[in-house]
């Protein structure tokens, strides 16, 4: 009877170890009762999200592709603009269910945050400088201000492998801002969106400048990042992702928004239509050194 005493207060401890350990990823269930997917996005950032001023919302690419998440749920759809400062700390508290913005995968990322592995895209970091500044290399940096935005991955390669000094901003307006008043050299960001900021309806206003080159740096994969622990959720955007792929809605959602999609979502949809994907990070080792898988 004594020994009873002591051993189910224990045995009780083991059980609810265990039933914690089986519900450890609760998210989806959560998601499914409240009846919605709350997903931050990248915001009013073309091409990968566009404002619509007759309603203040924003739509586009990374809107859609989330639009699909929610629908393969059955629960409607909620976008929380996020900005690299903020991002990983809305995951982190709850604020957001998943992160469906240009966050590449690097290895301090996914020690903090897991990450469905197969990747929707392949970005690098492009450097918009003035025509008449000189700088036509990644190596011109050197010694010189190269705005990035907060928490930017960019930050450290361009530090320690350019000699560049740089100063964190908190988005890409203000480091074009900052660019345009001569406080840097360079205002260093994912290529799509400075390429659409030179190509797109304000063309005639950055007329003066120019990207440096046309080497990306450290093109990385983007993936949709999860909390910790939440192996359900990865496995159901995991495949999710890989439908996009095979059945070419991401490739068609990509054109549709002026995403670039030649590096590599086109050829991502030809290899999925005979059933071999990538996985981040094992297979994006070819990229950064300039091949073709």
């Amino acid at each position: 009877m004594t020994a009873s005493r002591f051993l189910s207060p224990l045995l009780c401890a083991a059980l609810a170890l265990c039933a914690g350990a089986a519900h450890a990823d609760a998210t989806l269930d959560k998601i499914k009762q409240r009846g919605k997917l709350s997903v931050g996005i990248d915001g009013a950032s073309p091409p990968f999200g566009q404002l619509d001023t007759a309603t203040g919302k924003t739509g586009g690419y990374q809107t859609e592709l989330a639009a699909d998440l929610a629908r393969r749920l059955g629960v409607t759809l909620e976008t929380v603009p996020v900005t690299a400062s903020t991002r990983v700390q809305f995951l982190q508290a709850g604020k957001v269910d998943l992160l469906v913005a240009n966050i590449q995968w690097t290895q301090e990322r996914s020690e903090i945050l897991d990450f469905a592995p197969t990747p929707y895209d392949l970005v690098g970091g492009a450097a918009v400088v003035s025509r008449r500044s000189g700088i036509r290399r990644w190596e011109d940096l050197r010694g010189k201000v190269a705005c990035v935005s907060q928490g930017s991955n960019f930050a450290r390669p361009l530090a320690e492998r350019y000699g560049a000094i740089v100063k964190g901003l908190r988005g890409i307006p203000e480091s074009l801002l900052a660019l345009k008043g001569g406080t840097c050299a360079a205002s260093v960001h994912i290529q799509p969106a400075l390429y659409h900021t030179l190509h797109g309806p304000s063309a005639e206003e950055w007329k003066d400048f120019t990207l440096a080159t046309e080497e990306q740096l450290i093109p990385s994969p983007t993936v949709v990042w999860t909390r910790r622990g939440e192996k359900d959720t990865v496995a159901f955007v995991d495949q999710a992702i890989r439908d996009w792929h095979r059945s070419g809605f991401l490739l068609a959602t990509a054109r549709k928004s002026g995403v670039p999609d030649g590096a590599y979502i086109k050829p991502a949809n030809a290899r999925a239509q005979q059933g071999r994907y990538d996985t981040a990070p094992a297979d994006f080792a070819v990229f950064t050194e300039g091949k073709k898988p």
